[in-house]
């Protein structure tokens, strides 16, 4: 244990206050076709004690049954992304934009104004998982849009990529928040950092798999957050997957 908190110490400040979401206590709402577990207040799950964190609003843990979906329907002035962990999602939505999303891939819709979309799963035996999130935007009325995040080979194993970001950097989508998304993949054993700037805080969202967090152990399905500054250690006890978002 001294040598690990030496360890972390050599990276400079580490964060003490981490606070954790375990996935049992998430809402759930299982519609048969649909299970879906809540990490915020959604639709019929209200919990007070979790209406979101900072400009995060929505963790949708999704699991849709073959040949099931969600028919089309409107949002506004909302940041929506899905990130597909197994399966295949089918998006479509009221700017002519459509496709097949793969596990590993990101699309992004900004509700903007209005639009409408419909989300389904294709295949005739397999189900889809995904990770549905909404981010609120810079501001209101926004000219609706959308764009996409897909790996290449270089990236798909890579410990930490960005995925999201404002400008685009890197090849991300593109937000209209100031909100930078990272997705962490690490084999048992290895280790990546992330350092947190003073009036930002982190979100970190287990998709699979186990890790610790400054010592702290978390699960599929468990989230975990900070707003204090410092050096965040993510170190994998087993094959992990998980989004990182670090927030103004």
């Amino acid at each position: 244990m001294a040598a690990g908190i030496c360890a972390l110490c050599r990276l400079g400040h580490v964060p003490a206050m981490i606070s954790v979401r375990r996935a049992a206590e998430r809402g759930l709402a299982d519609h048969g076709w649909l299970q879906s577990w809540h990490s915020f207040s959604f639709a019929d799950y209200q919990d007070p004690a979790h209406l979101g964190f900072r400009s995060l609003r929505v963790i949708n843990d999704d699991r849709v049954a073959p040949g099931r979906g969600f028919d089309t329907h409107p949002h506004r002035d909302m940041e929506i992304f899905s990130y597909v962990l197994a399966g295949v999602l089918e998006h479509r939505d009221s700017l002519g934009n459509g496709g097949m999303l793969l596990p590993g891939h990101i699309q992004l819709m900004s509700a903007g104004t209005g639009v409408a979309h419909s989300e389904f799963n294709p295949s005739r035996t397999e189900p889809v998982h995904f990770l549905q999130v909404w981010i609120l935007p810079e501001r209101r009325g926004l000219r609706p849009g959308y764009t996409e995040w897909q790996p290449g080979p270089e990236l798909a194993a890579a410990p930490k990529v960005l995925v999201i970001s404002p400008e685009g950097r890197d090849g991300s989508a593109v937000i209209h928040q100031d909100a930078e998304v990272y997705r962490v993949r690490l084999q048992p054993g290895r280790s990546v950092t992330h350092a947190l700037q003073p009036g930002r805080g982190v979100w970190l969202q287990i998709a699979e798999g186990a890790l610790n967090l400054n010592g702290v152990a978390l699960k599929t399905g468990d989230g975990a957050s900070t707003q204090e500054s410092g050096t965040l250690v993510l170190t994998a006890s087993e094959p992990t997957e998980a989004l990182l978002f670090d927030l103004r």
